[in-house]
């Protein structure tokens, strides 16, 4: 699972272009809205409304295949509703049996899950085996990111390593080494802050496809071949490869 201790570190943006990456090297992934309660991941992957959604599931209105989409990189997703009335009578503790339910069926389950360290966090966080930590090289950011690991070590989830997002490199931002040493864990990706980031999300193209060529983009394949264990290849394009069949 992706988690940060804020809202804003950017955690969205990564879940969404990370599973396309790893769809993209043959992973069958399957990508779970957990933010019950302020869901975005399927505005970053472009289809903000779906019939069917993880609230439902979770009512045990419709089965978890009745909620599950292809995307057209290969990426599933459960999406969740964006619906007032998708809130009520959900009890984020479920979200471990649907987890449970996809166990043997896909390679990685990769789970957004709420920003902060209430109740929907701390159900995804029981329901993962490991946590990617998100967080901005900024002390307030990195702080409750410190937060984050502790809950997390609490339940018995480990600390896949750290991702930097949103790296400006000004003054007042904390160095990698900085980070990991307060926070225990490695820095296993450094992605810049980009203004086509947002130009993506206001377009509702994933970054990967909006701008495949920029350090954003090489930096979440490269994240993605290093959580497999595959060796990172930079996708090269060219005028030629737009015209073949």
């Amino acid at each position: 699972m992706c988690a940060s201790g804020k809202g804003g570190a950017g955690k969205t943006t990564v879940v969404s272009n990370l599973g396309i990456a790893l769809a993209e090297l043959g992973i069958d992934v399957v990508a779970i809205d957990a933010n019950l309660t302020t869901p975005n991941l399927g505005f970053h992957l472009g289809i903000p409304l779906y019939p069917t959604t993880i609230h439902d599931v979770l009512k045990g209105r419709a089965r978890l295949q009745d909620a599950m989409y292809r995307h057209s990189s290969g990426l599933k997703i459960i999406p969740a509703g964006i619906g007032v009335d998708d809130i009520k009578g959900i009890n984020a503790k479920d979200l471990s049996n649907l987890v449970l339910e996809l166990t043997g069926k896909t390679d990685i389950v990769l789970i957004d899950a709420a920003a902060g360290l209430g109740k929907e966090a701390l159900s995804a966080l029981e329901s993962a085996d490991e946590m990617i930590v998100i967080t901005n090289p900024e002390l307030p950011a990195v702080t409750d990111a410190l937060k984050a690991i502790h809950l997390a070590q609490e339940v018995g989830t480990k600390i896949r390593g750290v991702v930097v997002n949103r790296i400006e490199k000004k003054v007042h931002e904390l160095t990698n080494s900085e980070i990991s040493n307060m926070l225990g864990a490695p820095i296993i990706a450094e992605i810049p802050e980009d203004s086509h980031v947002r130009e993506s999300i206001a377009k509702r193209v994933p970054i990967l496809y909006h701008k495949p060529k920029s350090k954003v983009s090489r930096e979440i394949r490269r994240l993605a071949a290093h959580l497999v264990g595959k060796e990172y290849k930079e996708k090269r394009f060219s005028l030629f490869s737009f015209f073949r069949r």
